[in-house]
Order: structure tokens, then C-alpha cells, then sequence
């Protein structure tokens, strides 16, 4: 609808002569800047020529000195090697990682934790977490049925390609038209679940036509976001209103994504066609070690003496291995959801206001892309693998800026361009666009290696300056745009929850396989399922022993009820594509830390750990505590705050120990019976107070 005003305020004289003017010499109308092939800026002069450690620091200093701002001092080496252990594993250092790393006074010290961490397998994990945001993965199939999938080895697809290193255009290419690769192998099509992890309707009395329109849409719109930084969506029903994007080449985009051999309503759960099978090696290696079993006790079993206690016992067993071995069968593979394309092209047309029942049959669209962004060259045929191609190809002007915009995102929390979904005309300008393109330009350089692109970043001046924001940066500078300080934001809902259960020793290492269900409160799934209690999604049937403390990238993700510990912290959504997080502050986070089955355990195994490795001494046992979690030394100040703590909660604990037994038993693992429980309890306190910490909780 136009605005109430619309008419009534017309252009002045000194306008209209402007326009006449305009047009007189040409009407020339610049490029928007994304749409422009990025060029590979000349470094720009700095007045201090020392500070920088790499190409991208002159940019920023360059930068600063036009304002007249100077960098902030370096952050001191304990917060360093924090900042980047979180930052490219998700999880802190150890206090072993700390001393090793000061010990070391060789010159590339921070380097070679560098690529400690760029080789370690929970970079992989880490890494993989905003990736499944972007692809919108979930173990569920949305819609109000929300019945269970099995998408997980395409997750652990993307752990595996992450610590591979796989460069980013192969990755792509994979994910997107895996399938079509010349003699594709099981894991280049496994990897083309990227784009069957929408969500899939099974409700009666739906149509077919609609939502096979529907899941097609959702991939353009997803590609586009995820590669193009582009609102195509915005003309799936008319013109976009802002971009170069006319209805009839949204339709030519869809057309890419329209040969698939698929239903609206497949009505088979777990895995809608087309499907391949997964092998579950773990559950595989299960099975061959029972029938081992059962084969040695079936050897055995005729030499027992009828009617005796031992054969009846071998009887019983024999029966509970094979009902063990029969449960697991359908188990040992795994139904993924992947893309394929049909013998011939099912006919496309521009759908009018994107009605799926009202095709404009007057003309068969073929795939093809936005004039404004070129085309694809003519000699290979216009399919996925084509499109896919392109898209990391210099012909695009697009994919590097928007990739090493959202890189940058990861480490400073938020992209040159703050928009990162919208690199459109209605989108954010770059904050530093010299710089943007240099980056873009030096990822395709490096050929898109993304561990040698963190490394540039966490090793530059920039990324190590202290986050420490003065009054000055405060007052010029509130959110850091020109980064005249180091980086500083809230830790995500996983990385917090990772933290705990990894200071606490409770994290399992084990990586991959199917989705584990920790602790959740009672009656979520319950309130928004069917409520026939027939399917395996009507009810959560919590997890037990290890599956309880598993990396939170493994956490069963129901669509309509996001895992409440990360949706509280802004981690719910995986219904679209998602390629940022707007943070929030709300109390309900306070109350999951304080109150949480997950921090209260964890909060116990700290204490246990505190006590038993700590020292003899409550001091000792005290900066244990904190190095642990905050990975520095306490001041004097802080570490009297935490001795008064303690003192307090003995003197609680000692005179109700009923209290303090029931504290101890929260959480499935058991409580040490070493320990004096008072003393364990209090100390669980002040471990919860720790975890409580902003300090804790922040990324700086």
C-alpha cells in the first residue's frame, strides 16, 4: 500500500532541474555495489606502518586514522588464547593448554596454537553449528505433524567436510549438485541433503501440487540467501520491488530445483523419496559383536546338560541376543533424503502471484539466472551442477563478498555488512567495502581454503586487540563498526551449554551418529504433538549415561520445539534459512543457568573436581575453580568474594544436610561418596556461581 502521504509532497524546482541535468548528460546509473565484480584493492597507507600483522589490518587502520582513532593495545596472552580456543572449537582451554602455551617463548607461539585448533576435531563441530542454521537442518519434518527424519549423516557430512578442509567452491558444488558430479560417489550425494532438509508436509488433506511447489521455493530462497546474499523470495509473487529480480527470472531460478523425482505428500516417514541408504557403522559394529556373541553361546549351549540351571541361562540369553540383534536390524542403515533429477525437465512456468494452481502456460521457462547477474556460459547444460558451478565462479560477484562477509560474522559477531541475508539494494552498505573485497578477493586466492581464511583473521592485529571498550570508543564508536577493539558478545545457547558439561568433565567426545535427547522439561512436545501417543515425536523419551552429555550439535532438533537451552539463549528456528542471530538479554536465561538439570549437574561435577584436583587448601581449590572456567587467575578481590561464598554455603549445608543430599542428586551421573556431601554441596554453589558469571558466558 503507498504511505498516508503519498501525493501530496511534490519535487521542488532545484530537483526537477537536478533530474533535467542528469538526464541532459546521460542518465548514467551506477551498479549497485554488489552486483560489481570485486576488484583487489591496492593497500591503503597507514600512519603507523607497524601495527599491522596482515593486508587486512591496513584496511582497519586505514580506516581509523580517518577518524582519528587509534587501535586498541593488544589483549593480554590468557585472554588471547582464549578468545581464539572458543572461537574456533566452541569449548575454553584447558588449564594445561594455558600453562603449555605461556611456557612457550618461541616467536610463533599463538601460531602454532593456531593450528592446534584448526586441527582438532572439534573445529569441525564448532564450525558446523551456523552451517546447519544457513541449511535449515532438523531432525524432524516440520508442519503440525513434525514427524522423525534421519538427516544426521548429512550433518556429520558437514563435520567431516569441515575437518577434511574442504574448500568452500568443492563444498558448494557437492551440496548443491553432488549428484550430478561424473561417477558421484556415495558421499558427494549423501552431501546434496543440503537442500531436502526443508521441512516436508504429511498431513491429510493436503495437496501434492501445492507443496511440491512449496519445497522447491524453499530452495531458491535458500541458495539465494546462503550464496547470493539475495531476498529472492521477494518475487516469487510479482517483480522484486527493491533488486534486479523480475518474476519471470525468479521462475527461471526455480526451474533449477524442479526436476526432482518427488511428492507434496510423500506420506512415507523418516525419509522422503528420493532417498539413499546410509550404512550406521556404529550400530553395524553392535550387531557383528552380538552375533559373535551369539555364535560363541550357541557353540556352547548343546554341551550343557538338559534341564540344568546353566542351560536355562544360556537359553534366556541366546533368546534376549537375538531379540537384541532383531531391534537393531532396521537400525543398521539409514534412509537420507538427497537430490536427484528426474530422466527428462518437468515444465516450468511463472506461477501468477506465486499461486501454485495458476501457471502462465503461455510460456515454458527454462533454468536460467537474474540479466543482472550475468548468465551461465552456454556450453555446459543449464542444470544444478551448472548453477552450482557458477555461483563459486569469478563470473559471480556475489559468493566470495557474501561468504567472507559471514566468516568475518563469526569471529566479530556481526559482518562488514550487518545484513548479511540482504546484500541488496535494501541491505546494509559495507562498513569497509575496500576491505570487503579484498577479503573476497583473497579467499578466491587462496582457493578457498576456509582454514587458511581463519587463520588470516585470528592471527591479525585487528582480532587481537582487547575488547576493552574506553569511554571515548563507547562514545564514538558504541558498536564497534570500526573496530577499533577487540570482539565481544554472548556465547551461544550450545556453546554455553558445551562449556559447562566440558569444565565440569562431563563432554563426551564421541562425534557423529544419530540425534541423542538430554534433559528437557516435561510436557514441551507433549503441548504441540497429535497426542495420539503412537508416533516417536508425540512424547520425549529422554536419553541416559553418555547420550546425556553429548557435544549440543547432537541434540535432537524438533522443529516446533526447538531444545529449550538453546532456544531460550536465541537458538530457536530451523524452519527457513538462517544466517544470523539477533542476541537477546532476558531473565529466563539467568533462570536456565540457575535452575537447569544440565548447569546444576555440571555445577556438581565442577565442585568434584575443584575438591579432589584443586589442592588441599580452599584457596587452591577456589582458582582451580575459576582458572577453569574463566581460564585466568582470580584478583585478590574476586577470589575473597568466592572464600565468602563458601564459608556462607558450609555454614547452610552443614546444618541441613537433607538439603545438601538433594542438591548432589540432581542429574542422572553419581555424586562422589568421598566427599563429605556439605562440603561438596557448598562447593557446588560456588562452582554454579562461576558457570553464572558474565565473564563466562561472554566471547571477548
Amino acid at each position: 500500500m503507498p504511505p498516508a502521504d503519498a501525493g501530496q509532497r511534490r519535487l521542488t524546482r532545484g530537483e526537477i532541474d537536478l533530474l533535467r541535468r542528469w538526464i541532459a548528460q546521460g542518465a548514467k546509473w551506477s551498479e549497485h555495489w554488489s552486483f560489481v565484480v570485486p576488484r583487489r584493492p591496492s593497500m591503503p597507507t597507514v600512519r603507523d606502518a607497524t601495527w599491522p600483522r596482515n593486508g587486512m589490518d591496513y584496511f582497519i587502520l586505514s580506516r581509523l586514522d580517518r577518524e582519528g582513532l587509534r587501535p586498541s593495545a593488544p589483549t593480554d596472552p590468557v585472554g588471547l588464547l582464549r578468545r581464539v580456543t572458543q572461537d574456533l572449537t566452541g569449548l575454553p582451554p584447558t588449564i594445561e593448554e594455558v600453562q603449555n602455551f605461556l611456557a612457550d617463548d618461541s616467536p610463533d607461539a599463538y601460531e602454532k596454537v593456531v593450528a592446534r585448533l584448526l586441527n582438532s576435531p572439534r573445529y569441525g563441530e564448532h564450525m558446523a553449528l551456523s552451517w546447519l542454521d544457513a541449511a535449515r537442518y532438523a531432525d524432524t519434518s516440520g508442519y503440525q505433524a513434525d514427524w522423525e527424519r534421519f538427516m544426521w549423516p548429512w550433518r556429520d557430512w558437514v563435520v567431516g567436510a569441515n575437518n577434511a578442509n574442504l574448500p568452500f567452491d568443492q563444498f558448494t558444488v557437492e551440496q548443491l549438485a553432488g549428484d550430478l558430479l561424473p561417477n558421484a560417489t556415495p558421499s558427494q550425494v549423501l552431501a546434496t541433503g543440503f537442500n531436502r532438509n526443508h521441512r516436508i508436509n504429511d498431513e491429510g488433506g493436503s495437496l501434492d501440487a501445492e507443496f511440491e511447489v512449496e519445497y522447491v521455493v524453499d530452495r531458491v530462497d535458500t541458495t539465494s540467501t546462503v550464496w547470493l546474499g539475495l531476498t529472492s523470495g521477494c518475487a516469487r509473487c510479482h517483480d522484486h520491488k527493491y533488486d534486479p529480480i523480475s518474476q519471470k527470472e525468479y521462475y527461471r531460478l526455480f526451474a533449477f530445483f524442479n526436476n526432482v523425482p518427488e511428492k507434496g505428500i510423500d506420506g512415507r516417514h523418516g525419509a522422503a523419496k528420493p532417498f539413499i541408504e546410509v550404512p550406521n557403522s556404529a550400530v553395524q559394529a553392535r550387531i557383528a559383536d552380538l552375533k559373535r556373541r551369539l555364535e560363541t553361546r550357541q557353540a556352547t549351549f548343546a554341551q550343557l546338560a538338559e534341564g540344568s540351571p546353566e542351560r536355562k541361562a544360556a537359553t534366556k540369553e541366546i533368546a534376549e541376543v537375538a531379540e537384541a540383534i532383531k531391534k537393531l536390524q532396521p537400525r543398521a542403515v539409514t534412509s537420507v533424503q538427497v537430490m536427484q533429477e528426474l530422466p527428462g525437465r518437468r515444465p516450468t512456468y511463472l506461477l501468477n502471484r506465486g499461486v501454485y494452481n495458476q501457471p502462465d502456460t503461455s510460456e515454458q521457462l527454462t533454468p536460467g539466472l537474474p540479466s543482472s547477474l550475468g548468465g551461465l556460459p552456454n556450453e555446459r547444460p543449464a542444470n544444478r551442477l551448472a548453477l552450482a558451478r557458477w555461483l563459486v565462479s569469478p563470473e559471480n560477484t556475489l559468493t566470495a563478498r557474501v561468504t567472507a562477509n559471514r566468516l568475518w560474522q563469526h569471529h566479530f559477531g556481526a559482518g562488514l555488512v550487518r545484513t548479511p541475508e540482504d546484500f541488496g539494494s535494501r541491505g546494509e552498505r559495507p562498513t569497509h567495502p575496500e576491505l570487503l573485497d579484498w577479503l573476497a578477493t583473497e579467499l578466491v586466492r587462496l582457493n578457498w581454503d576456509m582454514k587458511a581464511f581463519h587463520r588470516l583473521v585470528v592471527t591479525s592485529a585487528t582480532y587481537r586487540q582487547s575488547s576493552h571498550a574506553t569511554p571515548e570508543l563507547l562514545s564514538r564508536d558504541p558498536d564497534n563498526r570500526l573496530l577499533a577493539r577487540g570482539p565481544r558478545r554472548r556465547l551461544t545457547g550450545a556453546a554455553i551449554r558445551d562449556q559447562a558439561l566440558f569444565v565440569s568433565g562431563l563432554l563426551s567426545g564421541t562425534m557423529g551418529g544419530p540425534a541423542v535427547k538430554p534433559y528437557q522439561p516435561a510436557g514441551l512436545w507433549e503441548e504441540l504433538s497429535f497426542g495420539t501417543g503412537k508416533t516417536s515425536v508425540d512424547f520425549y523419551v529422554q536419553d541416559h549415561g553418555e547420550s546425556l552429555y553429548r557435544r549440543s550439535l547432537y541434540t535432537f532438533w524438533k522443529r516446533t520445539v526447538a531444545p529449550p537451552s538453546m532456544a531460550v539463549f536465541d537458538g530457536g528456528g530451523r524452519d527457513m534459512c538462517r544466517v544470523s542471530v539477533e542476541l537477546t538479554n532476558t531473565p529466563l536465561q539467568a533462570l536456565t543457568l540457575q535452575n537447569d538439570i544440565t548447569f546444576v549437574e555440571a555445577s556438581r561435577h565442577l565442585a568434584r573436581r575443584m575438591l579432589l584436583d584443586g589442592g588441599t587448601s580452599a584457596d587452591d581449590q577456589l582458582t582451580y575453580g575459576w582458572r577453569t572456567v574463566l581460564t585466568r587467575l582470580p584478583r585478590p578481590e574476586e577470589l575473597a568474594v568466592l572464600r565468602r561464598s563458601l564459608e556462607r554455603y558450609r555454614s547452610v549445608y552443614r546444618n541441613n544436610l537433607t538439603a545438601a543430599e538433594q542438591l548432589l542428586r540432581v542429574g542422572e551421573s553419581a555424586r562422589d561418596a568421598r566427599l563429605d556431601a556439605a562440603e561438596h554441596a557448598a562447593m557446588t554453589m560456588v562452582a554454579q556461581t562461576l558457570l553464572n558469571l558474565d565473564e563466562a558466558i561472554v566471547f571477548e
